[in-house]
């Protein structure tokens, strides 16, 4: 029997900050839990030894395909890109 997925619900696009400096883009359905997964070690095998790390960027979705989208279109921005966009989210979240 196949497993149902469930496709309207929240999902998150996020960028973390590794403690040597470089970025990890990734989805999710549960942001807080996500990120205390990548903190205590489990997840992504590229954030081994990288930890802890801190969220600079997430942006929610309520259909995991556009998640999923984002998350690739991010993937692909360069290191400069990622910055600005990291530097207006911050400033958007200052302001609220």
């Amino acid at each position: 029997m196949r497993k149902k997925v469930k496709r309207h619900s929240e999902f998150y696009v996020y960028i973390i900050q590794c403690k040597n400096g470089t970025y990890y883009t990734g989805y999710t359905n549960n942001l807080d839990n996500r990120i205390n997964e990548h903190n205590s070690g489990h997840g992504a095998k590229y954030l081994r030894g990288k930890v802890p790390v801190k969220l600079v960027y997430a942006k929610e979705y309520k259909y995991y395909k556009n998640a999923l989208w984002a998350e690739r279109v991010l993937k692909k921005l360069t290191r400069k890109q990622k910055e600005e966009l990291i530097r207006i989210y911050a400033k958007s979240r200052d302001i609220n």
